[in-house]
């Protein structure tokens, strides 16, 4: 039986901080140039710019729990400071802390994926380790 795969060792090492950069700006984790997203959060089959192939991407549930976990103590810091330092009802306190989170919660959310899927890209997981056009 002949093992055709790739040890780690025979690949070239893919840099971790550049490619988190990149996919926090929302592009390819190989080039750096091209967009990884079609639409909100859909991910491309492929970088427009290099190639690199992003469909194996399984970022799955990943950026909304980590998107949530940050928005939550934002939004418990909020609640604490509002509630504590101002005599505001808790209606407004409400209306203040929901006005806040849920936009920065839509904003944030692509960068967190893009994340994700730079961090697999880098780490070669779920087939990115096996792409022909990635050696960058």
């Amino acid at each position: 039986m002949t093992d055709t795969s790739h040890s780690a060792a025979e690949l070239p090492e893919r840099p971790l901080k550049q490619a988190i950069r990149r996919g926090l700006m929302c592009r390819c984790p190989a080039c750096g140039e091209g967009a990884i997203f079609s639409s909100y959060l859909k991910v491309v089959r492929q970088c427009p710019a290099c190639g690199e192939e992003l469909w194996h991407q399984r970022a799955d549930d990943g950026p909304a729990y980590i998107t949530m976990l940050i928005i939550c103590h934002i939004a418990g810091f909020m609640i604490h400071g509002l509630f504590s330092y101002t005599d505001l009802t808790p209606g407004i306190v409400g209306l203040i802390v929901t006005m806040t989170v849920i936009p920065l919660a839509l904003v944030m959310l692509p960068s967190t994926k893009g994340f994700m899927v730079a961090m697999q890209w880098s780490r070669r997981m779920h087939g990115f380790g096996e792409s022909s056009a990635s050696q960058h």
